[in-house]
């Protein structure tokens, strides 16, 4: 039996470390909801909210794609109804319906989604490229697509959706 120094341990514990890499892998925090039966995804940063059962004060002569405005801890925010731009059936606001606020890098506004299916953290390597069946329509606002207990889900570039709406003049 050999001995060894204590220095001598030590430095063979740092060459057998020096082989081993951190595989880390970067997680994603997702909001994901639900317009009509189809799942989609935002990311968590862009959310800065979600409210229920808030009031909504009809606009007259606003687009179709505007609901209205609510009174959020005294700042006036649009609420949008997305369905045009991502090419779904427009649904009625119903009680269980939410208001996401969304932050852009230049537009924050209310989005009403149908409901929000869960906040979760996913791990990065679980979003993929959106396959090219995705439509033209959808394309340039989609970032990715995962699975999401057993459905697909589409990441959504929100900053891109409410980029879309400020140029649409809503």
């Amino acid at each position: 039996m050999s001995s060894q120094t204590l220095d001598q341990i030590l430095s063979e514990d740092r060459q057998t470390k020096q082989g081993i890499i951190n595989v880390d892998e970067p997680i994603v925090k997702l909001v994901v909801v639900e317009w009509g039966q189809q799942w989609f995804a935002c990311h968590g940063e862009r959310i800065k909210g979600i409210l229920a059962k808030q009031p909504v004060f009809f606009i007259p002569g606003a687009p179709p794609t505007i609901e209205g405005v609510i009174n959020v801890r005294g700042d006036i925010e649009s609420v949008l109804l997305p369905h045009t731009l991502l090419g779904l059936p427009a649904t009625s606001s119903t009680a269980d319906s939410l208001i996401l606020i969304a932050q852009g890098d230049k537009v924050r506004s209310g989005i009403r989604v149908d409901r929000v299916i869960d906040v979760c953290d996913v791990l990065q390597s679980n979003i993929l490229p959106p396959p090219s069946t995705v439509s033209l329509l959808l394309r340039p606002l989609i970032l990715g697509v995962l699975q999401l207990h057993g459905r697909p889900v589409s990441l959504l570039d929100i900053n891109r959706l409410l980029s879309d709406y400020a140029n649409m003049g809503a």
